[in-house]
């Protein structure tokens, strides 16, 4: 059944886990009309439907096609479900577990940085699982990334991390960072470091060093310059494979010093 914009907006909104009070901030308009809006009693305007595809870190055209929706399922035991027409992205527990791992292991090392919120994060594991890849051919974390305009995004992370959250492994606080709000999250544990091996904690390690220091506009548009996104369609999921393209244009992957900008 074909969802409203407005229910489509809520549905959003609440899958990431943002109140209708941050939000309506980050549009620049009050509360009540944010209600209004998600109940179809008010259209938008463009400007805020602009701002709303970048809050929601959502492509306008996907934001406005009501008939698609992407499902994440984190493999457990339970009852196969109806089988749909949307993207369905299954984790299986050995990735869940893996993906955990390495998000505790980087808020362990660069979490407390105060450019490091929610946007830094998809663009330190997209990097971290591209490099390995190209690296060794074989997957460390496995995500599947969509490109959209603010870069990679990795599209069980919500999923995961709100099942983390509920077990009490992090927690998501909001602060500001240069005026803008932004999402972070605190680790509740250690990661259980069994689960890597010495060339995994190498390729982590060389990413953390090298571009967590980059504030969230910064690396995304670092990430923009990286090949898997450049020779990949907008909204469509971004191939391992691709690392191993050539274009003529300069691949992020060789981490010239002199062109990685932290400020």
């Amino acid at each position: 059944m074909e969802a409203s914009l407005g229910k489509r907006i809520k549905a959003l909104r609440e899958a990431l886990r943002i109140s209708q009070e941050e939000l309506s901030q980050r549009l620049a308009m009050d509360r009540a009309s944010l209600s209004l809006i998600e109940n179809d009693k008010r259209s938008l305007k463009a400007d805020e439907l602009i701002l709303l595809s970048k809050s929601l870190n959502i492509s306008i055209d996907e934001l406005l096609n009501l008939k698609s929706s992407t499902e994440v399922v984190l493999e457990r035991a339970q009852k196969p479900k109806e089988k749909r027409n949307d993207l369905r992205i299954s984790v299986p527990r050995k990735n869940l577990k893996k993906f955990k791992e390495v998000l505790l292991y980087i808020l362990g090392k660069v979490g407390a940085k105060p450019n490091v919120g929610e946007t830094v994060l998809y663009k330190l594991l997209y990097f971290i699982d591209f490099n390995y890849y190209e690296k060794y051919e074989e997957q460390l974390i496995g995500a599947t990334y969509i490109k959209n305009h603010h870069g990679p995004t990795p599209i069980e992370f919500q999923s995961i991390v709100n099942e983390m959250i509920e077990n009490k492994e992090i927690e998501v606080v909001k602060s500001k960072y240069f005026q803008h709000l932004q999402k972070k999250y605190l680790p509740h544990q250690e990661p259980d470091l069994s689960v890597f091996n010495a060339n995994e904690i190498k390729v982590i390690d060389d990413v953390l060093q090298k571009l967590s220091g980059m504030n969230a506009s910064t690396i995304s548009e670092y990430s923009h310059q990286d090949v898997p996104w450049m020779v990949t369609s907008e909204r469509q999921k971004i191939d391992y494979e691709s690392v191993f393209y050539r274009t003529p244009a300069y691949s992020v992957r060789e981490y010239s010093n002199d062109e990685i900008q932290t400020h």
